[in-house]
């Protein structure tokens, strides 16, 4: 039931100011000489005054529910004095106690009424029984029962009044309240009936009676006074061990504040916190009439400020002496007493614990009080700075600390959470981001500005996934996108849109960088039926992504074989490039004039004794992550000059070419090592040529230069392989220490058929012509395209219409079988047969 305004109270306290009047008019009639009497009845109204002394109060709802002394003269005067003058004495003496209150008018009037209505029920229950002759065990009686009948009545009234108010839920509380209260009360009408049987022999007994009543007053107070610090140190300590056992997650609000608004008999409790980084600012209220919390505070904000700004306790109330220049802001907000004590994190505070209204318009909040609360919120500032870790450690649990994006624990967990609810013609879809360039960017400007780009990136991508989706990072430059989506072919049209969004400028620093990605797809229920294997899967696909010119891969079985079959063959790789197992093979190069040979390239083959015939791009994709690239380049190299020196010995001067890998020029030792073998083989070293792809060697072209640079210096030849599928090739051609171009064969092979390949060839043949460079076109695998190429101007050619790469005793029979020997100025060279 909602609050009513106070003014329905009258609905009760007319009625009952009738009831007394009534009853007042009826008893005049009967006792017309009541007021001539008067001495004593004013002696009845100071007893009446002095025993008004609050001794124990009882808080019901927004209510104190009082106990005194006031049924000690009440039990005198129903003996002593006449009824119209038991109601008139009661009426004013209540006047005079609720004027001293400086309480409302609506609850004076019907303190007055209830009291004045009390007596006439009391007074006609003596009416009805039989008369009072004497002190005797009768009179105790039929006193005692118009005592009770005056106290339920009162309750009853006062229950009444406040269903009527505030509810019927008050009214309830009032009723369930009444027991201590009537105990008291009997206790008191007991008191009063000994004084009684006191007076009744000899009034002398009032000296006596007067010393008993304030030794009474005394006790009392002081039992009352124990009995509400016993009350404080109970509800503190169970307090404090319920603060530490909801220290640590977010139900702190919700134990403090009610227990504080109990314990401080408060109208208005509040917690509140100052917003620090990720933490919002918290504002919760405790009120006496409400179940939860409110998100709102009567505190006026100056009190507020003042406590934060000077790091102390304000309290400002009438039995509080410091801070007296606040109470114009209390009178402002309507508010009685405040007491604000701040929340110490440190030095520094984090926030306020506030109570506002201490219950009762006569009680107000003392200093014992505010020590309480104090030693509270010490408590309260520990809990919450416990609750701030936890939440803080569990965040980073699950969080990455440089993009704050989840991390793959956080991932993997709403993954789990997905797969579990299988939606009709959906499928949950992830999306795994692989960033180009970061660890060159690492490398070249320093791990801040490769943090600041990952950050870009995670900014990017959490603006572009969408609301729907989970954006995390997994790794250190993987991020991940996991959302529902139609079906696989959307996820895939998805996945392409928010690469080409991610493409573009992004700054770090001074610099601007145009950062790349790859993307790996793979769904649920298509690609796998668990987290980890998802994960894996769209990872595997990233990885092949990073070849393709579209740069989004979905998962296929393929991609997970070639994964499994790579990390089988690791350990077997070492085994063979130790014993020499692997085999280098040789692809001839002939001039396209002439037709004469003038070179083989060397290439790596592996027939490994379980999974048969390796591809290169495995076992070399294997070397490069397991730490073997060198060796396998060692290899190739020491074979190959071998072969070079043995045909020089025999008169059959051929030059040779190896593949480098960029890992393998960024290992500043490399060109010592080819010195070295060059000087033990005694190979000149015009009869080597190096050739680094394209691709590859822009990515990293400002690390490779030293290394290019010195590798000419020591007379090798470079060449730029698989020229034409890098994205800046002709920008850079004039700053690499290169003398050949090697051109694509995805290019030659479609010129004959492709008028745009065709174009290319033609532009790359006649801008290496123009920059000096010998042209190499590898792919020629037909008599056309070698027309073209001749036509064109390209120097050498290297392909299957030639020969297929070939073991060294196999490419023996093949110069005997397909060359014959000719001589020339520069010695004798063999020239094909079946080309001509």
């Amino acid at each position: 039931m909602r609050r009513r305004s106070a003014q329905y109270a009258w609905l009760i306290t007319n009625p009952l100011a009738i009831f007394a009047l009534i009853c007042l008019v009826s008893f005049w009639v009967i006792y017309p000489h009541w007021y001539t009497a008067w001495p004593v009845g004013l002696l009845a109204l100071v007893l009446y005054v002095v025993a008004d002394i609050g001794v124990l109060n009882f808080v019901v709802g927004r209510s104190v529910f009082k106990v005194a002394l006031s049924e000690l003269p009440f039990v005198l005067a129903l003996y002593f004095l006449t009824p119209p003058m038991v109601i008139c004495v009661g009426t004013l003496a209540m006047i005079i106690c609720q004027l001293r209150a400086s309480l409302p008018a609506t609850k004076m009037w019907f303190n007055v009424a209830k009291t004045a209505a009390g007596a006439s029920m009391a007074l006609l229950v003596i009416a009805a029984l039989p008369d009072i002759r004497g002190a005797g065990p009768g009179t105790w009686a039929i006193l005692f029962a118009a005592m009770a009948v005056s106290f339920f009545f009162e309750i009853v009234c006062l229950a009444s009044v406040m269903g009527v108010v505030q509810g019927v839920r008050a009214a309830q509380d009032v009723l369930s309240a009444i027991w201590a209260p009537m105990l008291l009360s009997g206790v008191n009408v007991v008191v009063g009936l000994v004084f009684l049987v006191a007076l009744d022999a000899t009034w002398w007994a009032a000296i006596l009676l007067t010393v008993l009543a304030a030794a009474l007053v005394l006790v009392l107070r002081s039992l009352a006074e124990f009995f509400r610090q016993h009350r404080t140190l109970s509800e503190v300590y169970e307090l404090t061990q319920a603060i530490r056992e909801a220290g640590t997650d977010s139900s702190l609000p919700d134990v403090l504040l009610g227990r504080v608004r109990a314990l401080m008999r408060a109208e208005y409790a509040t917690l509140w916190l100052e917003p620090q980084g990720r933490y919002p600012e918290v504002l919760l209220t405790a009120r006496v009439e409400n179940k939860g919390l409110l998100d709102l505070s009567t505190t006026p904000p100056s009190v507020r400020e003042r406590s934060i700004a000077e790091g102390k306790t304000v309290a400002v109330g009438r039995r509080l002496g410091s801070d007296t220049d606040l109470r114009p802001a209390l009178q402002a907000a309507k508010v009685k007493d405040v007491v604000v004590v701040p929340l110490r994190s440190g030095r520094t505070a984090i926030g306020s614990l506030e109570v506002i209204n201490r219950i009762g318009e006569t009680r107000t909040f003392r200093d014992a009080d505010v020590q309480v609360l104090e030693t509270v919120a010490a408590h309260a500032a520990v809990a919450v700075e416990n609750s701030r870790l936890v939440e803080r450690l569990r965040y980073d649990a699950y969080h990455d600390r440089l993009t704050a994006l989840p991390n793959r624990r956080r991932i993997t967990d709403a993954l789990a959470e997905s797969v579990k609810v299988r939606a009709e013609e959906e499928v949950v879809a992830v999306l795994l981001f692989d960033v180009d360039g970061q660890r060159d960017v690492n490398e070249s400007m320093g791990h801040g500005a490769g943090d600041k780009l990952l950050a870009e990136v995670a900014e990017r991508l959490r603006a572009i996934a969408g609301p729907g989706a989970l954006v995390g990072r997994i790794g250190g430059d993987e991020f991940v996108v996991t959302l529902r989506a139609e079906s696989t072919d959307a996820t895939v049209e998805l996945a392409t849109r928010m690469r080409e969004q991610m493409r573009g400028p992004m700054t770090v620093g001074k610099l601007t960088l145009d950062v790349d990605t790859a993307v790996g797809v793979a769904v649920y229920p298509d690609h796998g039926g668990d987290p980890e294997t998802l994960l894996q899967r769209a990872e595997l696909a990233a990885n092949a992504a990073k070849v393709l010119p579209y740069g989004v891969q979905l998962f296929h079985p393929a991609l997970e074989s070639r994964a499994v079959r790579r990390l089988g063959i690791a350990a077997d790789l070492r085994k063979a490039l130790d014993n020499g197992d692997l085999d280098v093979y040789f692809q001839p190069k002939v001039t396209l004039t002439d037709r004469h040979l003038v070179g083989v390239e060397c290439l790596a083959r592996w027939q490994h004794p379980t999974h048969g015939e390796v591809s290169p791009e495995d076992f070399v994709a294997v070397a490069e992550h397991t730490g073997q690239l060198s060796k396998l380049t060692e290899r190739v190299l020491t074979e190959g000059l071998r072969r070079c020196r043995e045909w020089a010995d025999a008169d059959r001067p051929l030059s040779i070419a190896v593949n480098l890998s960029v890992r393998t020029l960024l290992d500043s030792r490399f060109p010592d090592q080819v010195e070295a073998l060059l000087t033990q083989s005694g190979v000149a070293a015009a009869q080597v040529t190096f050739e680094i792809s394209e691709p590859g060697m822009l990515g990293d072209i400002e690390r490779v230069l030293p290394t290019l640079y010195r590798l000419r210096d020591l007379g090798v030849r470079l060449s730029v392989d698989d020229f034409g599928t890098g994205a800046s090739s002709l920008s850079y051609l004039r700053q690499w220490p290169v003398h050949e171009v090697k051109i694509d064969d995805s290019f030659v092979q479609g010129m004959a058929t492709d008028s745009g390949d065709l174009a290319i060839v033609r532009a790359v043949v006649s801008l290496s012509r123009e920059f000096g460079l010998t042209v190499v076109a590898e792919g020629v695998e037909s008599e056309l395209t070698l027309d073209l190429l001749e036509e064109m101007g390209c120097e050498i050619g290297q392909g299957y219409l030639f020969s297929r790469p070939l073991p060294y005793e196999r490419l023996e029979a093949w110069f005997s079988a397909q060359t014959e020997p000719e001589s020339t100025p520069t010695g004798e060279v063999r020239r094909l047969r079946a080309v001509i």
